[in-house]
């Protein structure tokens, strides 16, 4: 963690685990969206052009202390004092989830709840890939908990996403260096993954490591795509091998043949351009990920999600590019990150209002949204911003066509 990271959690960490409890608390953490709100022109032309039969929100979260039995794990340092950065990260993380005052022993079920209720202000149709997460683990192949900041299991994800097909699907977490890597991830196709989920940093993974090749076959034998961290890492800093989140790691893979989404669009944080060697001079690792995008022969490997873009630590001219970069927008899925959409001063009303991409009383609706719902709030806030004409298109919230076989009804 560099001195800005810190002097960011030390000092504004506790005020903004304050602020997001404050915003849920503003309207209640369960209370429904007002029907003024629901039916409100703003929402309205957010779903025009939509089939919400075919938007699916791509990265989602799921996280828990294990109290209900099913496996999750937070590492303990995220409640120890003498880990003040850790610990400030949890308690932000569940205000924004609205989780911190769950009594002991409800916590899992409380996550899960507030998504269900946040889900219910969508039309029928809409869905959440929900992410597992796996552990860290060393170069030897053996699992390490200690360096996993947190961890969400194949098994959870997939009991939560079945309890309620009609809005959840699930994500697999793997991770490559496992003795029986492969039979983890037959297993998980075979119960109806839509993808598999790496953080490099964290995990302890090395996209352009030939120990992946096997991996990277299997992938593409099961038509599933691999969803990774792009770009600088903050809230799960686990193995921190921050080297490996840049984006050009991630040749091996898309030259295997895997269809690779790059979380977040790489839009925060710098990384080596090893293209000019591995001494290479640092730059933006948005920079990097558009030059793989301008490559032809990733055309229909090399996708974007675009959670997180648009929160007050990217630059406003990555915003712009996305926006503007219609020739990218087939290749670009929507996500929240959920929970971070309930982290109310992630995102700057004033900063969008100044760059003219959003006028003042639309800003003034969507912070109405977001007191209720914060989900529903993150993707009205995609569907309206523009500069100019520029806007996202449609197919950029067309998600399921990405992850659904075409020969899937579910």
């Amino acid at each position: 963690m560099n001195r800005r990271q810190f002097l960011c959690l030390c000092c504004a960490g506790p005020f903004t685990a304050v602020f997001a409890r404050a915003q849920a608390a503003e309207a209640g953490c369960f209370a429904p969206l007002p029907a003024e709100l629901a039916r409100h022109e703003l929402v309205a032309a957010a779903w025009s052009g939509l089939d919400p039969q075919r938007v699916w929100d791509a990265h989602a979260h799921l996280v828990g202390t294990g109290d209900s039995g099913g496996g999750a794990y937070v590492h303990p340092d995220t409640q120890s004092w003498f880990k003040p950065i850790e610990r400030i990260r949890r308690k932000v993380l569940m205000a924004a989830a609205c989780v911190d005052d769950a009594p002991d022993g409800a916590v899992d079920a409380r996550y899960v709840e507030r998504l269900n209720a946040l889900l219910d202000a969508f039309p029928p149709g809409f869905r959440m890939l929900l992410f597992a997460f796996d552990h860290a683990v060393d170069d030897a192949g053996v699992e390490r908990p200690e360096r996993s900041t947190f961890h969400t299991p194949n098994a959870y994800a997939v009991a939560v996403a079945r309890a309620r097909p009609e809005r959840f699907e699930w994500v697999a977490s793997i991770h490559p260096y496992r003795p029986d890597a492969l039979e983890r991830l037959d297993a998980a196709a075979a119960a109806g993954a839509r993808a598999v989920k790496w953080l490099p940093s964290s995990m302890n993974i090395d996209p352009a490591s030939a120990r992946c090749d096997a991996f990277y076959a299997r992938l593409v034998a099961h038509r599933l795509p691999l969803i990774v961290h792009g770009g600088e890492e903050v809230a799960a800093p686990g193995a921190r091998q921050h080297a490996f989140n840049n984006p050009l790691r991630l040749r091996r893979a898309l030259d295997a043949g895997v269809r690779v989404v790059v979380a977040h669009a790489a839009t925060l944080g710098h990384a080596r351009d090893i293209d000019r060697g591995e001494d290479g001079p640092r730059e933006r690792a948005f920079d990097l990920f558009a030059r793989l995008m301008d490559d032809a022969r990733y055309e229909g490997r090399l996708f974007g999600d675009l959670s997180a873009v648009f929160q007050r630590n990217r630059e406003l001219d990555v915003m712009r590019r996305l926006l503007a970069r219609g020739d990218w927008h087939h290749r670009l899925l929507h996500g929240s990150d959920y929970p971070l959409p309930g982290i109310g001063l992630l995102y700057s009303m004033p900063m969008f209002i100044a760059a003219g991409l959003l006028d003042a009383a639309t800003a003034e609706v969507l912070l109405r949204i977001r007191a209720f719902n914060p989900l529903l709030f993150e993707f009205v806030l995609k569907r309206t911003l523009a500069d100019g004409a520029a806007r996202l298109a449609p197919s950029v919230f067309h998600t399921r066509d990405f992850f659904a076989p075409q020969n899937d009804n579910n």
